[in-house]
């Protein structure tokens, strides 16, 4: 039944948060486009509910020339690829801000577990152990509450199976203000890249 009620709330706080947030969404969106060469949104592909791909939208962090669908923690200098723009985008997680058009279409929920890459196999199969992709992924999530970065796989995948069990309105709330806390004190961020940002 929540899950219908979910879908609802999703749509209209997306809608508002998009009408509201349209003058920040545009001086981010100039920002990038004024400080470095390349789109302004990076698009990528990622494993959604029921394992479907969908393509995921983000204000571009990285340089054009930074390697593809790899984990920023994996590269071996990510720092060196993060525009100074996109430091300040990753550390206030505005990023992320582009998948409200993502929460919009229905491929994304406000609170669920963080999208995988479509090459994260071992992710993608753990998830699939405890249910996890059985749900809509999250812009924010159980697990970004209780690690980001530090997080190992076998721990993320636990947590997200722990949502799916709880997933209910008020368990919602309490991840959405987890994350408000979080943000707020740029817990859990690493080499600028908050949940090891997956070049963008």
């Amino acid at each position: 039944m929540y899950a219908h009620v979910k879908r609802i709330l999703d749509f209209a706080l997306s809608l508002l948060a998009i009408i509201a947030l349209s003058p920040l969404l545009l001086v981010i969106s100039a920002a990038v486009a004024l400080t470095s060469r390349g789109p302004v949104l990076f698009c990528q592909k990622r494993v959604g509910r029921g394992k479907r791909l969908f393509t995921i939208y983000k204000f571009r962090t990285m340089r054009v020339d930074a390697p593809k669908d790899a984990p920023t923690h994996l590269l071996k200098d990510p720092a060196a690829y993060i525009t100074p723009v996109g430091r300040l985008l990753r550390a206030s997680s505005l990023d992320e801000l582009p998948q409200l058009v993502n929460i919009l279409k229905g491929e994304m929920s406000v609170v669920g577990p963080r999208p995988a890459l479509w090459n994260q196999d071992d992710l993608i199969a753990a998830r699939d152990a405890v249910g996890a992709n059985d749900v809509r992924p999250g812009l924010t999530g159980w697990a970004q509450i209780n690690g980001r970065d530090e997080l190992p796989i076998p721990v993320k995948a636990r947590l997200d199976g722990e949502y799916v069990r709880k997933m209910s309105f008020l368990f919602d709330a309490r991840c959405v203000l987890g994350t408000v806390l979080k943000v707020a004190r740029a817990d859990g961020v690493v080499e600028g890249a908050q949940e090891g940002k997956d070049r963008d």
